[in-house]
Formats: C-alpha cells, structure tokens, sequence
C-alpha cells in the first residue's frame, strides 16, 4: 500500500498536468499557424522586391489570416507577386474568396497546385501520386508526368478556379512563360500546370540572359531545367516540424522548406500561407512565410 499510493499521486498529477497542456499547445500552434513570417533571399541579377507565396488554401475559416498576410506583401512593395498553386481548399464554394488577391498592390502571376485539380487528396491518393512521381519522367529534354493524370482529376473544377483567379486580376500561367521588365532589369517566369494532375509540360524557351525563375507546385517533380531559381511550394514545410521531421529534411532524406539546391539549380520551397489538413491554423515550428527576393531598400 505504501508503494501504491505516491504511484497513484504522481498519476493523477501526470493526468492533470496534460489536460493542461493539451489547450496550451493547441492555443500555441493556432497561434503559430496565423502569424506568418518573412525571409528574405538575395539572388544576383534578379530584379528587386519579387515576392513569392503559396499554399493560400482559402476558406471562411482563414480568410481574415489571409487578408492580413496580404497586408504584410503590399507593406514590402512588391514588384510583382509569384503564387504557387492550391487556392483552394475542399471545393467550390471557397472560389469566391479568391476575390483577396485584387487587394495586392502589385502584378499577380500564379499557377495551379494538386487542390485546384481536386487530385491526391487523402491518404491512399497521396501516396499513390508520390509513387507515381518516382516513375515518372523528370529530365528536363524529355519531361513528362502524364502518369499523374488518373481518375482524381477534375479539370472542370480546374477551370473554374482559373477563371475565378482572372475575373481578380491574377494571371495564370499553364505551361506557359512570360518576360517582365522592373526596374531595367529581365526576368522570364515560368509557370508550370499541376504535375500531381499529370499536367506539367515545360514550354520550350528560347536562350537568354534574363533571370530565369520556374513555378511549381510540386518540388519533388522540378528538373534539372535552365533556370536560376525554381520556386515551390506544397509542403507547408511539414506543417507539424518536430526534431524527427526536422532531420529527415536536414539529411535530404525529404525536402520539406528552404533553400536546396539539385543539378547546379537553386530551389526555394517555402511553408506556405495556409493549411489543408485542419479548419483552424495549426502548425508546429513552421509559420507561414512570404518570401521576398532581393527586398528594396528602405530609404
């Protein structure tokens, strides 16, 4: 008896104590999941105040976070703003949210992510889509992912998030380039379709000195393309980083957020602005991020 009653003290206070903290670290990670952060990237002949974001994943729940995200790009006086695909959440009436992005007070590029094509949602599709990429092929003269391209895409719904997106004043590039001039100085942007959607097919692109960025969704479906930056997005950097996931990324066992660099090309995987998996912005050691590429200066 002796023995039996400080082992039922210390176990009620353990209970006690993690009744506790359960609200603590909810209360935490909402509070860590709608604070975004910024990084800031210098790159050599980029021109300035390129901002890059992905992983909106818009819905009435995380409106007012994405809102005040917008908030924090028009306060770093983008030159142009880069979005990385997954505008949506779970289906069509989100679309209408879209009408945010008319608030940014710059140039919009974007591109379409998994969600948007409603493709590799839920468990069994997700891994499903990540064998597929191991089969597919990558290089960047013969790219092709068309194997990606089974029963759980929607194109119709793909669609009608594009044609939301123009109706705000976003320009979608599918497969498709374009050339900017800011501030006397090139860059080509390269927008890549879905590849979880089996739709991203790399136009071909005649040579030149501008500066050179690829959008895609998907880091793990980049090639050892002619670029100097690809950016992406879809991880959420993990989204819940504890120290296992941490050193997985660290090993480049997987590649979850930051700067990597493959084939000689440097790409930059952000954690993005929004999260799929929960109604309310939870996230553990991995904020939401803007990303900003060679900031301007204040005066």
């Amino acid at each position: 008896m002796k023995r039996l009653i400080p082992f039922t003290f210390n176990r009620f206070y353990a209970v006690l104590i993690l009744v506790a903290l359960v609200p603590a670290s909810l209360g935490y990670m909402y509070h860590e999941g709608t604070s975004t952060t910024v990084t800031e990237l210098e790159f050599d002949g980029a021109p300035g105040s390129i901002v890059f974001i992905a992983d909106p994943h818009l819905r009435d729940a995380n409106i007012d976070h994405i809102e005040r995200t917008v908030d924090q790009i028009n306060a770093l006086h983008p030159s142009v703003v880069l979005i990385g695909g997954d505008f949506t959440y779970r289906g069509e009436e989100d679309l209408p949210l879209n009408q945010v992005w008319t608030q940014i007070d710059a140039p919009v590029y974007a591109i379409l992510g998994n969600h948007d094509y409603m493709a590799g949602l839920g468990g069994p599709s997700i891994l499903s889509k990540m064998l597929l990429v191991q089969e597919a092929d990558l290089r960047p003269d013969t790219y092709d992912v068309s194997i990606l391209a089974n029963g759980d895409v929607d194109d119709a719904f793909a669609q009608k998030v594009v044609q939301e997106l123009e109706k705000d004043g976003v320009t979608v590039l599918r497969n498709e380039a374009v050339t900017l001039d800011i501030n006397g100085k090139q860059v080509v942007i390269v927008g890549l379709d879905d590849c979880w959607a089996g739709k991203a097919q790399p136009p071909a692109l005649p040579a030149t000195d501008a500066f050179t960025v690829y959008l895609i969704h998907e880091p793990d479906c980049r090639a050892a393309w002619d670029a100097d930056l690809i950016l992406a997005g879809h991880t959420h950097g993990g989204q819940f980083r504890t120290g296992n996931v941490q050193a997985l990324d660290a090993m480049g066992i997987v590649e979850l957020s930051g700067l990597k660099m493959k084939n000689g090309v440097p790409t930059y995987i952000t954690q993005g602005i929004g999260t799929s998996n929960f109604n309310p912005q939870l996230r553990l050691f991995t904020p939401p991020e803007i990303v900003v590429i060679n900031p301007a200066t204040a005066p």
